[in-house]
C-alpha cells in the first residue's frame, strides 16, 4: 500500500519520488561523479592558516577564469577550423559562445572587486611570485588570436609540458591567418607573400587586405557572410579591450600604481596592453571608408 502521506510530504520538500538517489560504482554515476567535486571544490588551498576572510574569494575568482579562458580557448579552436572550411554559420556559433564568454570573465572583475586594498594587504605577501601574467591558458588565446611574442614565454620556462603547449599554439596558423585564407578561397586576390608567410610571426596588418575589406563593406549584400563575420571579430577585440580595461581599473584600485607580484610594473604594464590589436586590417578599413582624400 502506498503511503500518500509520505507522498505529499516529499512533493512539498520539492523532491519527487521518482529522484535516483541509488547510485552504482559506475564511474561517474551521479551529479558529484560527473562533476568530479570531490576533487574541484578541494583545490581550493587558502594561503594562511587560519585563511585571511578574502582568500577564498581570491583563488576562485583565477581559477574559475581559468576554467572560462580553457573554454574560450577550446571554442576559438573550433572557430578557426571551421574558417579553414568556409563554414561561416558555425563559425558564427562559436563567436557567439565566445563573446558571451568574454562577458563572464569582464564580470568577474565586479566580484573581485568587493575587497578593498586593506583585504587585499592580509594576504598578498603569501602570493609570493604568482601573477596572472603567467597563465598560459591567457598566453594561449593570444597566441591563436594572432598576438605571438615568443618572449613571453620565458616566465613559463620552468615547466617543460607548458613550453611544449605554447610552442605548439605559437607554429599554429592564427585566427585571422585562416580569415586571409578564407578571402581568397571567396576570390579575392589575396597576394601569395600573405598566404604563405611564417605564422610564427604576428601580423600587424596589410595595405593589400584593407583594400579587400573595403570591397566588403561596399557591397555588404554581395559579401553578406564576410561582413558579418568582420563585424563579429570586431565584437571579439572590443570585449577583449574590455577584459583589459577593466583588468587594469581593478588592479589600480586595489593596489594603486604599485609593481606586480610577478615583477611587472603593475598599472603601467597593463595599461600598454590596451594599445595591443588583433586584426589591424578590421580597423583600418574604416580608416580607407571613410577617408575621402581631401583631408577630411
Amino acid at each position: 500500500m502506498t503511503d500518500t502521506n509520505a507522498e505529499d510530504r516529499l512533493l512539498q520538500r520539492g523532491v519527487e519520488e521518482t529522484l535516483i538517489t541509488e547510485f552504482t560504482r559506475k564511474k561517474r554515476s551521479s551529479y558529484g561523479d560527473f562533476l568530479q567535486l570531490k576533487t574541484l571544490l578541494n583545490l581550493q588551498e587558502t594561503f594562511q592558516d587560519p585563511p585571511e576572510p578574502d582568500e577564498l574569494l581570491f583563488l576562485i575568482i583565477h581559477q574559475v577564469s581559468e576554467l572560462w579562458l580553457k573554454l574560450m580557448h577550446y571554442q576559438i579552436m573550433q572557430m578557426r577550423d571551421h574558417l579553414s572550411e568556409d563554414r561561416f554559420g558555425p563559425a558564427f556559433k562559436n563567436i557567439d559562445r565566445i563573446k558571451a564568454i568574454q562577458k563572464q570573465l569582464i564580470t568577474s572583475w565586479e566580484t573581485l572587486l568587493t575587497m578593498t586594498p586593506a583585504d587585499y594587504m592580509l594576504f598578498r605577501e603569501a602570493l609570493g611570485s604568482g601573477s596572472g601574467f603567467q597563465s598560459y591558458g591567457y598566453r594561449q588565446i593570444e597566441f591563436i588570436l594572432g598576438n605571438k611574442d615568443p618572449a613571453t614565454m620565458k616566465v613559463h620556462q620552468h615547466d617543460a609540458e607548458v613550453m611544449a603547449m605554447l610552442e605548439a599554439t605559437l607554429a599554429e596558423p592564427s585566427v585571422y591567418d585562416e580569415v586571409i585564407r578564407c578571402l581568397a578561397r571567396q576570390g579575392f586576390d589575396v597576394p601569395a607573400d600573405l598566404l604563405d608567410r611564417d605564422v610564427r610571426e604576428p601580423y600587424s596588418g596589410d595595405p593589400r587586405i584593407v583594400a579587400i575589406w573595403e570591397q566588403v563593406y561596399r557591397d555588404t549584400d554581395t559579401y553578406w557572410d564576410l561582413y558579418t563575420l568582420a563585424e563579429k571579430l570586431m565584437d571579439m577585440e572590443t570585449l577583449f579591450q574590455r577584459w583589459r580595461f577593466d583588468h587594469m581599473s581593478a588592479v589600480e584600485r586595489v593596489i594603486g600604481t604599485q609593481p606586480g607580484t610577478g615583477g611587472s610594473s603593475g598599472v603601467a604594464f597593463l595599461k600598454k596592453a590596451l594599445d595591443l590589436k588583433f586584426f589591424h586590417d578590421l580597423y583600418d578599413v574604416r580608416q580607407a571608408l571613410f577617408y575621402k582624400g581631401d583631408g577630411s
